[in-house]
């Protein structure tokens, strides 16, 4: 069998097969699954990638990520909301909901509201309540326990130093109506000035 060069442009030798490992024990792909699974958080990024919404892969993929949510992962998410995010997106109705402009509005907003009254809401829940009223009949001045008498300590008696006056308000120097106070301004005195010759 002749050398033939020609055959060596045609069909090269193929590279050794070697498996790829990662350098960082796979520290840098769980960065990137972390990152993507929070940017779920935003209805917008969510509106966004809807091109994937109907690829097998991509709703495979969306699937394996929900190993985020078990105990020992979730101290590495800042973002809760794209848990939830990441659980409806499981659902084929709320992918192809999410596809329509109008629905990512009503979703961001209602993500808003859901931050705005979080704190007031999760108050609700979590004060005590109040007692309920004695019954009717009751006289209310004895269920009341008696009020002490104020104690006024003097301040020399006290040891504690009188409270300085308090300085006025910058509201008080001519930026509310009706003050006394005129304000000074150097840049109006002189256009005042040029309108009077």
């Amino acid at each position: 069998m002749a050398y033939d060069p020609m055959e060596l442009v045609t069909n090269p030798p193929s590279p050794p097969k070697t498996v790829y490992k990662d350098p960082d024990d796979d520290r840098q792909r769980f960065l990137l699954e972390l990152e993507f699974v929070q940017c779920l958080s935003n209805p917008t990024y969510i509106h966004s990638q809807n091109r994937y919404f109907e690829d097998g892969a991509f709703i495979g993929y969306l699937k394996y990520l929900q190993y985020l949510q078990r105990l020992e992962y979730l101290k590495f998410i800042m973002y809760p909301h794209c848990l939830f995010f990441l659980e409806l997106l499981q659902n084929v109705n709320f992918r192809n909901a999410m596809a329509h402009p109008a629905n990512k509005e009503l979703a961001h907003r209602q993500q808003f509201y859901f931050w705005k009254n979080y704190r007031n809401n999760r108050l609700k829940h979590i004060l005590p309540k109040p007692l309920p009223e004695s019954s009717v009949g009751a006289n209310p001045a004895s269920a009341a326990p008696p009020a002490l008498p104020p104690t006024t300590i003097p301040a020399a008696a006290s040891g504690i130093p009188p409270a300085p006056p308090q300085a006025p308000s910058p509201m008080q120097y001519g930026m509310c109506a009706g003050s006394t106070f005129v304000k000074n301004d150097q840049k109006s005195s002189g256009v005042e000035r040029r309108k009077r010759r």
